[in-house]
Order: structure tokens, then C-alpha cells, then sequence
């Protein structure tokens, strides 16, 4: 947070399941590249762990930022995998009432 009380970097789990938790994290554009994600990388990992739990990332392998991220926070590629996804999304003026 910055003086003002706003929110500048948050990480959370993204996704609980039985053994992991998935790691979500955004910062505010005007902040990146401060290590403010990283920070909170680096304190969220203890308590996924502490639950018992083990802290995941996923994120597309043309995310570079996030990749580099996840790799010097500790987390180390285990798979890549491809996404697929079909249609296009719908435009609202095309949507009936």
C-alpha cells in the first residue's frame, strides 16, 4: 500500500485444490518493475505451505513477465502445456434482449 491507502501490489491463491494452490498476483501499472509483486510472491508461499499445500503458478508461455517472475520467486517449470479455445466472444449489440 502506498501512503494514501492504496493497494499497489496484492498476491492471493488463485485456485485451492487437495495438494495445491494456484498463485494469482497483480500489481498497479504505475508500480511495476519496484519488486512490489515479488514481495508478495515471497510472503504468500509460507502460508500455502503452512497449510499443507503446495504453491503452483501457471501462466502463458508467451507471459514473459510472469515467467520471470514466477522463476525468481523459486517456482521452476515443470510442464508446458498448449491452450485451446473455440468461437469468438459474442459483441453486446448482437446480443438479443
Amino acid at each position: 500500500m502506498d501512503r494514501g491507502g492504496q493497494v499497489l501490489a496484492i498476491a492471493c491463491t488463485y485456485f485451492r485444490g487437495t495438494r495445491y494452490e494456484d498463485v494469482a498476483v497483480f500489481t498497479t501499472p504505475d508500480h511495476r518493475r519496484h519488486r512490489l509483486a515479488l514481495a508478495c510472491v515471497t510472503a504468500l508461499v509460507p502460508d500455502i505451505t503452512a497449510r499443507g499445500h503446495t504453491p503452483s503458478w501457471n501462466c502463458s508461455v508467451l507471459n514473459r513477465a510472469s515467467r520471470l517472475l514466477a522463476w525468481t520467486a523459486g517456482f521452476r517449470l515443470v510442464r508446458e502445456y498448449v491452450h485451446y479455445a473455440v468461437g469468438s466472444p459474442a459483441r453486446r449489440s448482437h446480443i438479443a434482449a
